[in-house]
This record gives structure tokens, C-alpha cells and sequence, in this order.
């Protein structure tokens, strides 16, 4: 962890939960203790249809909401797409943007990620930019020119601390039950926090809150937690059980 940075736990339901799922949510929120509130920020991405539902049930806990994606364009003629002010009228603070399953199901290059993070900015939330390698890229070798280079094209120019969380999940690693060492995690954060040195200048850089995403669960939290520069986690499945959620979180205090 970085000590100076409040950490930040989000979880992405990805496109799971119906309305009956509500009930995850308010679990969390009675789980979120004041010592805990006093440590560690909480979010919660659920799908599209229930975003407006999940952020007035949270309303008062302090728990934040997010969408999983948006779209580049602000209103118009764009049939399924939703909008970054429209997630933020649905009461969200963040947008996940560039997740791997973005980049690979829907082919999202780097300046398109941007532009969504642009977007989500102008919006008033804050982009949780995704990065991470594939398994061939990392066998390779590749793993660090690959995030480095993800980096360089996807960060909005003129972001802050206040304005970007940084993601990273290795591809393999999502959803497999694999995960990274903490020597690979640490090396690859602390490439994350000084690329972001070169983008944003040092000083803005050493505020960037820079998650760990990858088959997160609460076996592994306070290992992956208790690595350099790793200042909370993007959890995927175990997001989906409050106790799996909490657990993370408190790791991260």
C-alpha cells in the first residue's frame, strides 16, 4: 500500500444482478463499519439497469456507485449506448473504462479508451482506467512495454489524483483463480506509478490511486494489499458476495 493514499475497493458486477441483487448491496453497506469508512473507500459498479436502484439504496453509506463502460459521445443517435452524464444523473461517481473485456470483445484501442476517459471526466466521475498484459505478451516478456504503452495512450492529458484511478489487471489472471506473484505485481505497479510520472508529472503521479485486479479474493487480499504502490483493488467475483467484498476491503485498512 501507499500509505499517503486512501485506498479504494470497487467492486465490477460486470453483467451479472437483477433487482434481487440489491439486497448484495445493502449487505455491504451494514457490513462497512465506521472504522472501516474511516480507511478504505468503497464502490460499486453494478450493471447498467440497476446503477439508479443500487445508488439511491446507498445513499448516506458513503458507498460509491459507477457504470462498467461509456460511450465516447455525449447524446445523439447512438442506439444501446449509454453516456457518461447519464451514468452520473443515475448517480454514479466513476466509470470503469478499458477493461480487458472492453479491449478484447469489442476491439477498444487505446485512443478510444481515452476518449471514454475524457468523456467520463467532462461527466465529473472518475475513470478507472483499465491495463494488463495478456498470458502470451507476459511469456514473452512484454508484460511492462505492453502496460507502459496502454498507459501512454489511454490517460487523459492533465489528469490529477482527484481525477484517475488507475486499474491493473492482468488478462489471465481475470476470472481464473491465477494471479500474479507480489514481485510481479510490485514491479509492474511501480512501472504503472513512474510511466505515470512521465505523463502527469511526479507530484501528481505519487497521489494517482493505482488498483490490483485479477481474481482478488479474500484468501489473497492482504497479501496483494500489503504490495508497494497497490493502494486497493478492482474486484470482479468475489464482488458479488458481501462477505468476499468486505473482506477485501478490510484488508486494504
Amino acid at each position: 500500500m501507499t500509505r499517503s493514499i486512501r485506498p479504494l475497493v470497487a467492486g465490477n458486477w460486470k453483467m451479472n444482478g437483477l433487482r434481487a441483487e440489491l439486497a448484495i448491496a445493502a449487505e455491504v453497506a451494514k457490513g462497512y463499519a465506521p472504522e472501516l469508512k474511516n480507511k478504505v473507500d468503497l464502490a460499486i459498479c453494478p450493471p447498467a439497469s440497476l446503477l439508479f436502484m443500487t445508488s439511491a439504496a446507498l445513499i448516506g453509506t458513503r458507498i460509491a456507485t459507477g457504470g462498467q463502460d461509456c460511450s465516447i459521445q455525449e447524446a445523439g443517435a447512438f442506439t444501446g449506448e449509454i453516456s457518461a452524464a447519464m451514468l452520473a444523473d443515475a448517480g454514479a461517481s466513476y466509470a470503469i473504462v478499458g477493461h480487458s473485456e472492453r479491449r478484447t470483445l469489442h476491439g477498444e484501442t487505446n485512443a478510444i479508451v481515452k476518449e471514454k476517459a475524457q468523456a467520463s471526466q467532462k461527466a465529473l466521475l472518475v475513470p478507472i482506467v483499465c491495463v494488463g498484459e495478456t498470458k502470451d505478451e507476459r511469456e514473452a516478456g512484454r508484460a511492462l512495454a505492453i502496460v507502459r504503452k496502454q498507459l501512454r495512450g489511454s490517460v487523459p492529458d492533465g489528469a490529477t489524483a482527484a481525477t484517475l484511478v488507475i486499474a491493473y489487471e492482468p488478462v489471465w489472471a481475470i476470472g481464473t483463480g491465477l494471479t500474479p506473484t507480489p514481485q510481479d505485481v510490485a514491479e509492474m505497479h511501480e512501472a504503472i506509478r513512474a510511466e505515470l510520472g512521465k505523463l502527469l508529472g511526479k507530484s501528481v503521479a505519487a497521489g494517482v490511486r493505482l488498483l490490483y485486479g485479477g481474481s482478488v479474493k479474500p484468501s489473497n487480499a492482504a497479501e496483494l494489499m500489503n504490495v508497494a504502490h497497490v493502494d486497493g483493488a478492482l474486484v470482479g467475483g468475489a464482488s458479488l458476495k458481501a462477505e468476499d467484498f468486505l473482506a477485501i476491503a478490510k484488508a486494504c485498512a
